[in-house]
């Protein structure tokens, strides 16, 4: 399967296991699920033809794990902008995470803090790096550092999903710290 094809598939998955799935007809269970001979069917339905073997691979060769098989369905890691619990446990985070943004967003942020949006949680990452690639899909990247572990003692819960984004509800400004 050549890259094109890979990325198309992966932006169907994520557009359809994250925010639109009534779009093609499928309902995910409470944890975000789907068989995927009914993805497959949907989506042949819908114009957009994949086999199993080609949404396998897509899967596998996610750099950013972004989704996940077992068995026989399928469920997008995080994400969503409809209600899924995906039965995370609290976890520890490590002392510091990181947010990419973009520069147009810093002001609101510094008032506000950073919030969900339309997603159900803030999602951080653990590196540097990573935050950069996060921010630089909206333009130049902005990288803001979370004191997770302050967070932490003052009661704000952490989540990390399979593929290693860290989850909380909200960072409050006075947890942030801006570059320059």
């Amino acid at each position: 399967m050549n890259h094109q094809r890979s990325v198309r598939i992966s932006k169907y998955l994520a557009k359809h296991l994250r925010h639109e799935p009534e779009r093609i007809g499928i309902v995910l269970d409470a944890q975000g699920w789907v068989p995927v001979t009914e993805l497959i069917e949907a989506a042949e339905r819908h114009g957009f033809p994949f086999s199993r073997a080609e949404l396998e691979a897509v899967v596998a060769g996610s750099d950013k794990q972004r989704y996940a098989l077992e068995g026989g369905r399928i469920r997008a890691n995080q994400g969503h902008s409809v209600r899924v619990d995906l039965g995370l446990p609290p976890a520890v985070p490590p002392g510091r995470l990181f947010h990419g943004t973009v520069a147009r967003s810093v002001a609101a942020i510094r008032e506000q803090g950073l919030r969900p949006m339309s997603r159900h949680a803030v999602h951080l990452s653990p590196d540097r790096e990573t935050a950069t690639r996060v921010g630089a899909r909206r333009g130049k990247a902005v990288v803001l550092t979370v004191d997770a572990a302050a967070m932490h003692r003052k009661g704000h819960v952490f989540r990390v999903s399979a593929n290693g984004v860290w989850l909380t509800d909200r960072v409050p400004p006075e947890f942030l710290r801006f570059p320059g």
